[in-house]
């Protein structure tokens, strides 16, 4: 499989992605808002792009669509529940559903609620499996809940879904969004040194070859799976005095995501 991230380089730090089969050149493009990257990059590369997937309905998710389908004849797929709210869909994915690129590629569909109530990603089913996210997980972040989705929604996706992956699991989100959210971490769990050496290490770095991390590295540095961690859940009490003395996880998880929101 070959994953070529694609740095849109406008002001929602968005990722579009190719996924390829290497046998074949067939390809599949994820949220490809940047149409015109993302179509020279499959000319460029001699790779022929049949397949969309839009990881959930926002526009800067499905804004490329139809450029791309225009150039390819590509067929469009997004969770069955988003017919309504994205044109011209083909195929509607549910969960365990398979996707696949050409001879070699098959992608497992996670029905992924929480940021939208239509969102999907994609698991790559490869000895080294790649999650492409969306705007559920993010480098170091969660994805929000402002334009139709719920935290408790949220919450259940990274406990029931996210956190049971392997930590070998390479991460692609749909945003550039590191460097924030490692210093919402940071403000939140002030001694979590991998949290302040990543941060340091990822100053400046080059969007165009990003550091793509693993959900092992996530559940060092990203505040959202680190719900148990003494350090933020005092931290949060003193935000929220009417804290329980042993908060469970979820409370943990929607009052972080409640600071998140104007932080």
């Amino acid at each position: 499989m070959i994953v070529e991230q694609i740095w849109t380089g406008n002001a929602y730090r968005n990722f579009n992605y190719l996924i390829v089969c290497p046998e074949t050149g067939e390809a599949l493009a994820i949220d490809p808002l940047d149409h015109e990257k993302c179509l020279l990059a499959a000319k460029q590369n001699g790779w022929t792009i049949t397949q969309i997937v839009n990881t959930h309905e926002h526009g800067d998710h499905t804004g490329g669509n139809q450029k791309v389908i225009a150039a390819t004849g590509a067929k469009l797929l997004a969770h069955h529940k988003a017919s309504g709210s994205i044109p011209g869909m083909d195929v509607g994915l549910s969960a365990g559903d398979v996707v696949k690129v050409g001879k070699t590629v098959e992608l497992l569909a996670l029905d992924t609620p929480g940021h939208t109530m239509s969102h999907v990603c994609l698991l790559s089913q490869t000895d080294e499996p790649g999650l492409f996210s969306g705007d559920t997980l993010f480098n170091a972040g969660a994805g929000n809940c402002h334009n139709g989705g719920h935290p408790n929604e949220l919450y259940e996706t990274f406990a029931s879904q996210l956190s049971e992956l392997s930590d070998n699991t390479r991460i692609y989100p749909g945003h550039d969004y590191i460097s924030n959210n490692l210093e919402f971490t940071l403000s939140r769990e002030p001694d979590n040194e991998q949290a302040s050496a990543l941060l340091k290490k990822i100053e400046n770095q080059n969007t165009d070859a990003a550091l793509v991390s693993t959900l092992g590295l996530e559940k060092e540095v990203n505040t959202f799976f680190r719900l148990q961690s003494p350090t933020v859940i005092a931290k949060l009490r003193a935000e929220f005095p009417d804290l329980p003395d042993d908060p469970d996880p979820k409370t943990v998880f929607v009052k972080l995501r409640e600071l998140r929101n104007k932080w």
